[in-house]
């Protein structure tokens, strides 16, 4: 975060209404500062440059610019290295969804969200912690790529630096397991898996775990359907 005790959020959606319901909520919390609105992608991006939040919520439905592009344009500059994005959205399982995921969105929020659940989700990703549980995240990104025919799947290779047992605990987060639950199936200490994540994070340049579900499919280390052994249903 910005600064010890504050949260800086940018709200970006094309409806007045649904702004002023978000500004509502958010100017309710003494740890939050929203430090500006944007109706269409384009706006969004050049405030979040100008602004650099620590937290956006990006409607993936704008004017100009969608936001699955204005998502990209904000996670691909270094000056916003530390800024999240949450992408706002009607549907969980919204295509667009998974592409906001595939530019690098922490997660995703359905419009009609609790205030509590909200107040809650922007401190989550602006501690820098998974927003969605990975295996929700599995499933999503399932839905998808189960869909897609393989010619019109990215190609993602992964470094070759990554260690064997590096991958291995890639396709297990891929799997929505959690870090404890990495160190107890692979029989390691805790703080030892939080170290090779740390270091599979910085190899792959990903800025979340959502990220790292996200390459592990596209790059094949994961096929739909396929988890390693892994239950589809936590």
């Amino acid at each position: 975060m910005s600064g010890a005790d504050t949260v800086r959020v940018l709200v970006a959606d094309d409806h007045e209404l649904v702004r002023r319901g978000f500004r509502s909520i958010l100017s309710g919390e003494s740890d939050f500062h929203l430090v500006g609105e944007a109706s269409d992608g384009r706006e969004v991006v050049a405030l979040a440059i100008e602004e650099v939040p620590d937290v956006v919520l990006m409607d993936i439905r704008m004017p100009e610019l969608d936001g699955i592009e204005a998502t990209k344009l904000i996670t691909m500059n270094p000056r916003l290295s530390r800024t999240r994005v949450i992408v706002l959205t009607t549907f969980d399982l919204d295509e667009y969804v998974f592409g906001a995921l595939r530019a690098g969105a922490s997660g995703f929020l359905l419009k009609g969200v609790d205030p509590d659940t909200l107040v809650d989700a922007v401190r989550t990703v602006a501690r820098g912690d998974a927003l969605l549980d990975p295996g929700a995240t599995r499933r999503l990104i399932e839905a998808y790529a189960a869909g897609e025919t393989v010619a019109a799947r990215p190609v993602l290779s992964l470094p070759d630096t990554l260690t064997p047992r590096e991958s291995e605990i890639l396709e297990l987060i891929a799997g929505g397991l959690t870090n404890a639950e990495i160190a107890t199936r692979l029989v390691i200490s805790p703080l030892t898996t939080k170290s090779h994540v740390s270091r599979i994070l910085s190899k792959l340049h990903a800025r979340d775990r959502t990220q790292l579900v996200v390459m592990a499919y596209e790059s094949g280390l994961v096929a739909p359907g396929h988890t390693s052994g892994l239950p589809l249903e936590e």
